[in-house]
Parts: structure tokens; C-alpha cells; sequence
């Protein structure tokens, strides 16, 4: 890791900027793996899969220790039920890190800004560490950021859909507006989305379903661990424009009228 380019989250470094979920695997016993091949440091859990008292329903079992549960609120449909189940999670011991999720619309899994900011609010007081997964609208992305969100966390399309960044102008305004981390989440489907995403300098990406559901998630999770690096490293290098117009690398005239 560059130490120079970190990434803080809450108050802490963070190494890598892939974020892996922890749902839809044929197998979970390949989660380990999958961790360690993206070198990653945050994994997603859904609350409803964490069971102290049932060992072989515990998808806990499966995270290796040293990482940073990122428990989100799955579920919720209002701003109080996210609070509950965060809430609850921190009293499961998974810590004080919270991705918020509120969503009451079932057919594209949309997130509800207003309730989120509201959730955002409240956890953030009771010293949370607040990630909000949202749509890439400006205003609401200030709102969440005044209300003391960590990070805010923009869907690049809808959740599983593998579509990739639907989203991408807002994104960029939210990247060159905000002064916490922006980090997409959602619709993420291949290592060039991923790539492109952190091109445009997002500070990281959360994805799930690219991996979990590949012929081989292993090697898919190695895949996107590269293509977050090479999309940083390009940012870092600073972006080339764009032209309509050819231009040529080497003087087209003189070499061969002698001039």
C-alpha cells in the first residue's frame, strides 16, 4: 500500500479499496479464500445470518479474524427498523460499524434517501461508524455527510443486476462535491466496471454478486482486487483527455520529404 494514498474510514486506515459481501455463495466455506485472494479488509454481513446459538448457520464462522464486520441493515423499510437492527448488532458484539440500508421498494431494491438520512442521523450521535448505501443524488449525500455519515456509498445500478455504473454522472458530481469517502455500491457485475469506477476516483467499491455467483469466485475476487488497483493507480496518474480527433504520437511530416 501506497502510505501516501490511504484511505481513512471513521477515524482508521483502511489497505485495500474492494469491500466483499458475504451472501448468494453456492458454498460458503470458500468465503476465507475469496477474502484472501481480494486482500480485502471490510466484509458485509446481513444481520438475519449472524445466529450465535447455531453454529452451522452462523456466516461468522466463515470470516477470518482481523477483519472489519460491516453489519448492514437488510430488511429495514423506515428509518426506525435500521436503527433497531443496528442497534441489535452492535449488542451481538459485530462492533460499530453500520452500512445503512432502507429500502421499501421491492421491485429495483431502490434505497429511500429520506429514512436513510434519518437512520444516519441517529447512529451517528450514538457513535456508530455510519456508511449509507443511497442513491447518487447530491443533496441527500450532503444531508448524510452534515448528519455525520463516515462514508456515503452511491448504487452504481440495482443491486445484483451486474449492470455496472448506470449511475455515472451523478457519481462524479458526488466525487468532486463531497468531502468524505465516496464508495459504490451495487450493480458492480465485472473487474472493468470496478476498474472504471475507481478511474473516476471513487475511494473504493462494494460488490457481492460478481463474485459470489462466478463459476470461480476465488479467481473472480483476485480479478477485481487488480482491477481496483489499476483503476487507482491510472486515477492517481491522472487521466488523459478525450479528443473526437486523431492525434499522432510521432511527427507526421519530415521524415520522409527530408525536411
Amino acid at each position: 500500500m501506497n502510505k501516501h494514498d490511504s484511505l481513512i474510514i471513521g477515524g482508521q486506515e483502511i489497505r485495500s479499496r474492494l469491500i466483499t459481501g458475504s451472501g448468494k455463495y453456492r458454498d460458503e466455506s470458500v468465503i476465507p479464500e475469496v477474502l484472501a485472494a481480494a486482500e480485502c479488509d471490510i466484509i458485509t454481513v446481513a444481520l438475519r445470518r449472524v445466529d450465535f446459538e447455531r453454529d452451522a448457520e452462523n456466516i461468522l464462522k466463515h470470516v477470518p479474524a482481523g477483519k472489519i464486520l460491516l453489519p448492514n441493515t437488510s430488511g429495514a423499510r423506515t428509518a426506525d427498523e435500521a436503527v433497531r437492527i443496528a442497534r441489535l448488532a452492535r449488542a451481538m458484539g459485530c462492533g460499530n460499524w453500520i452500512k445503512i440500508e432502507v429500502i421499501n421498494d421491492q421491485k429495483y431494491l431502490l434505497p429511500d434517501n429520506e429514512h436513510t438520512s434519518r437512520a444516519t442521523d441517529i447512529l451517528a450521535r450514538e457513535g456508530f461508524i455510519v456508511l449509507p448505501y443511497m442513491n447518487p443524488d447530491l443533496p441527500s449525500a450532503r444531508r448524510m455527510v452534515a448528519a455525520g455519515a463516515a462514508a456515503v456509498m452511491p448504487l452504481g445500478a440495482p443491486i445484483g443486476s451486474n449492470r455496472g455504473l448506470q449511475s455515472l454522472d451523478m457519481i462524479e458530481i458526488l466525487i468532486e462535491e463531497i468531502k468524505v469517502p465516496v464508495i459504490v455500491d451495487a450493480g458492480i457485475g465485472r473487474p472493468s466496471h470496478a476498474a472504471r469506477a475507481m478511474e473516476i476516483g471513487a475511494a473504493a467499491v462494494l460488490l457481492n454478486t460478481a463474485i459470489a455467483t462466478a463459476d470461480d469466485p476465488v479467481r473472480m475476487a483476485e480479478a477485481f482486487k487488480w482491477a481496483v488497483r489499476a483503476g487507482r493507480a491510472a486515477y492517481l496518474a491522472g487521466m488523459p483527455g478525450e479528443s473526437r480527433h486523431a492525434h499522432p504520437s510521432s511527427p507526421l511530416t519530415g521524415f520522409l520529404s527530408g525536411e
